[in-house]
């Protein structure tokens, strides 16, 4: 795989990418027809979202003569969820660190508290 993170997340900011990725999730392949038929806005600008998909490697196109196939490719997802299980596990590490320093300090204030009396 060759998009960047920044490429993927730039690809999923967008809701209508987003509510594409979901529909192709749900139905599996697409024709692009399809695909325009399930919005309001104008074939360019989901064949725009379509191409910002493609570009994100988010999607894969498959051509059957005039017709063009989409259907969701899960790698990037994978990387995605890699990426965001890694985060989470960083930040868990930092609120456990966190937790162990305020019991720490919890304690030195307790005993110092009972030194007092």
């Amino acid at each position: 795989m060759t998009a960047s993170r920044q490429t993927l997340f730039y690809a999923l900011a967008d809701p209508t990418r987003r509510t594409i990725l979901e529909l192709l999730a749900a139905k599996g392949r697409m024709y692009a027809t399809e695909v325009y038929g399930n919005f309001s806005v104008s074939h360019p600008a989901i064949s725009q979202h379509l191409k910002v998909l493609r570009e994100a490697e988010l999607v894969n196109v498959e051509k059957e003569a005039q017709k063009h196939f989409y259907s969701l490719n899960p790698e990037p997802v994978r990387v995605l969820e890699e990426w965001a299980t890694q985060t989470l596990s960083m930040w868990e590490g930092r609120f456990r660190e966190l937790d162990r320093v305020l019991e720490s300090e919890k304690k030195k204030r307790k005993i110092e508290g009972h030194d007092r009396s």
